[in-house]
C-alpha cells in the first residue's frame, strides 16, 4: 500500500483506503474516492494532482492525494 502521490501517470490503481480526519474522508468519499474504486493519475503539476475517478476528472491537492492509499 502506498499514497496516491507515488502512482505513475496513466497507471490504473484501486483505492485500498482513504485516511484523514472524518471531515476529509467524507469530502473525498463524496468526490468518488472510496475503497475499491479504480483511479488513474492524469497529471501531477506543482501542488495539484488531476485524477480520473469514476469516469470523471478531479483535481485535488498533493496533501489530499497523500491521504488516498492504493
Amino acid at each position: 500500500m502506498m499514497p496516491l502521490t507515488f502512482a505513475d501517470v496513466g497507471e490504473k490503481n484501486i483505492i485500498k483506503k482513504v485516511g484523514g480526519t472524518p471531515e476529509t474522508k467524507k469530502h473525498l468519499e463524496d468526490m468518488g474516492f472510496v475503497a475499491g474504486a479504480e483511479i488513474s493519475v492524469i497529471t501531477s503539476q506543482g501542488g495539484n494532482v488531476i485524477i480520473n475517478v469514476k469516469e470523471t476528472r478531479v483535481a485535488i491537492s498533493k496533501e489530499m492525494a497523500m491521504k488516498i492509499m492504493i
